[in-house]
């Protein structure tokens, strides 16, 4: 059976830390405007000071586990508030870079939201009122914005994603650093979820910044073994830390 496994021996979903876009969402919403005032790409904004406590905090965590059983494998957005969580984490956790296989992968990028970026709620019920309409129709999982996306199109590039972890990284620690809807995308896929299920547990609780949902192989699961949900939306490092935990979801942020 061991010779059979395809899956890493451990993978750790994690998102960013909280980031200014997060922040300046906040103070959009509450003040009523309809444009959030954060005039960057959505790739660029960068990590609140709030949010680099966060990913220190979670480093500290990896930090206590013998080094035989800390990442080995490292793969992050390429936003820049994911990239810069990965790099505190790392930093923090002790883990030589020489050591590790560090990969910045496209596909793990945030959701797009099209012509929808920068918009607070209110903002989209004044410029696109139809498409609130077709989302109250459709439901998250399958409304996609123009120029934007659904969680059916994350989870298309996602499933390639997975395709190559089996492929690459068969029996490795593979940590993962995205964003909230990659991060529940994950949990659909990993645990062959329905539309009802996912969007259920997104209901539930918002993923938290710099929170660990992970998974360890099983090889008494299945014909050759799978993986197996250790936790969800775990924590306890930041806490423990005395870092806050937030959250809210990302914002649209993009410049038009």
């Amino acid at each position: 059976m061991g010779e059979e496994q395809k899956w890493p021996d451990v993978i750790w979903v994690v998102r960013h830390g909280q980031s200014a876009g997060n922040v300046a969402r906040d103070a959009a919403e509450a003040a009523g405007h309809p444009v959030i005032d954060l005039a960057v790409r959505d790739v660029d904004v960068p990590l609140s000071p709030l949010g680099e406590r966060q990913a220190v905090a979670l480093g500290r965590w990896f930090a206590q586990m013998p080094d035989d059983e800390k990442p080995s494998v490292v793969l992050t957005s390429p936003y820049v508030r994911a990239r810069t969580t990965t790099e505190l984490v790392l930093s923090e956790a002790g883990v030589d870079l020489a050591e590790v296989s560090l990969t910045v992968d496209e596909r793990l990028r945030e959701k797009e939201f099209g012509v929808l970026d920068r918009l607070t709620k209110h903002g989209i019920m004044m410029k696109y009122p139809e498409q609130a309409e077709i989302r109250s129709v459709l439901g998250k999982f399958y409304h996609r914005a123009p120029g934007g996306e659904s969680w059916c199109d994350v989870i298309l590039r996602l499933r390639n994603l997975v395709d190559t972890i089996t492929r690459e990284h068969r029996r490795e620690r593979v940590l993962i650093v995205a964003h909230s809807v990659v991060v529940l995308c994950f949990r659909y896929l990993l645990e062959r979820m329905t539309e009802e299920q996912i969007l259920a547990v997104d209901r539930d609780k918002d993923v938290a910044n710099c929170s660990v949902t992970s998974y360890r192989f099983d090889p008494d699961l299945g014909r050759h073994g799978k993986l197996a949900l250790s936790c969800f939306n775990f924590v306890a490092p930041l806490e423990d830390a005395g870092a806050p935990v937030t959250t809210r979801k990302d914002a649209p942020v993009a410049p038009k």
